[in-house]
């Protein structure tokens, strides 16, 4: 494949996260890095020599806009601070970049839409980067739920958490309304991971959550009621031991994804057991969902076909994600719909 078949990439920011990305733009089979800026002096070249040292000719920006000025980036990963999002999406869209915006899309429904118009206004592709849903391991859960063998999807149960370090002490330095705090970092996940097993929109959300003195949510629980007793139970938490789960109950069996987060070289373990007594643990090919993810967006945007996570599922979750701490807030259940 040459590079005139190869998305052109830029990063928009030298936050932790190109620790995983950015190998896997340069792994990609259909990309190249291109680019990549960042606001603070040096950031952005010592990302590019620890994550990347491999990567040849990539162009360093001391700002933002100078890559969005770039003619050679043809789309951009987004993953500056959470309330930055929009506005940044908005900036790249504006000059025909496609963007990959890491989770979550925005804060606020009304910028997903704006986020969505702006990018059928200038023909570009846009997708919220959640990563996880390009591994395999998803797939065959849904295979497995398809076939009838757990019975009715009834209870969805999903855990996130790690423990805060100090040198992640930056997500809880602003409040909840900023982007700060635990529901829009891991939250993201516990909402997106459970909602993709029902099928029905949900009707109700419960939830509690442990606040700092910033007002950033350290640790949130709650219910989700998609109706007919249906109901996905979450809970995530700076404050306990690393997990990425899943657990689905139905009326004859339950499935559970032993570990979302894979990192590369991990070894994705998926089991299940009925009630009659059948069941195991499958031991899953490795994969790398992040390079998945980037495969995935570069060949949307060369061809034009639509992304796997469309604006509709952004907005889903994000709606989800307001109700739930405006339930916490409110200390009620709050009603969607």
């Amino acid at each position: 494949m040459n590079d005139r078949t190869k998305l052109r990439w830029g990063i928009l920011g030298a936050a932790r996260v190109n620790e995983r990305l950015l190998p896997a733009i340069v792994e990609a089979s259909n990309s190249r890095l291109v680019a990549i800026a960042s606001r603070r002096p040096g950031a952005a070249a010592e990302t590019l020599a620890k994550y990347a040292p491999q990567a040849q000719g990539v162009k360093i920006h001391d700002q933002p806009e100078d890559l969005l000025a770039d003619t050679e980036v043809q789309a951009v990963y987004l993953p500056m601070a959470n309330r930055e999002h929009a506005e940044w999406a908005l900036k790249a869209i504006a000059r025909g970049k496609h963007v990959l915006i890491e989770k979550p899309m925005a804060l606020t429904v009304a910028d997903i839409d704006a986020i969505e118009a702006a990018a059928r206004q200038h023909g570009v592709t846009v997708m919220e980067g959640f990563m996880y849903r390009f591994h395999p391991q998803h797939a065959r859960v849904g295979e497995l739920i398809e076939s009838g063998v757990i019975g009715e999807v009834r209870l969805v149960r999903t855990a996130y958490s790690f423990l805060m370090r100090p040198a992640r002490m930056y997500r809880l330095a602003d409040p909840i309304a900023r982007g700060g705090g635990a529901m829009w970092d891991i939250g993201c996940y516990a909402i997106h991971s459970g909602r993709m097993w029902f099928k029905d929109p949900p009707q109700a959300v419960s939830a509690i959550a442990t606040l700092n003195d910033n007002g950033a949510d350290t640790t949130t629980s709650g219910i989700v009621d998609y109706g007919g007793g249906r109901r996905l139970h979450f809970d995530f938490s700076f404050e306990c031991g690393r997990r990425s789960e899943y657990l689905i109950n139905g009326t004859k069996g339950w499935i559970r994804c032993h570990t979302v987060w894979q990192l590369p070289g991990d070894l994705p373990v998926v089991s299940w057991a009925t009630d009659d007594g059948c069941g195991t643990e499958e031991r899953l090919p490795v994969a790398n969902h992040f390079r998945l993810e980037i495969e995935h967006f570069s060949d949307c945007a060369l061809t034009g076909k639509p992304p796997a996570l469309s604006f509709e599922d952004a907005r889903a979750n994000c709606r989800l994600i307001v109700a739930a701490l405006q339930s916490a807030a409110e200390g009620k259940l709050v009603r969607l719909g």
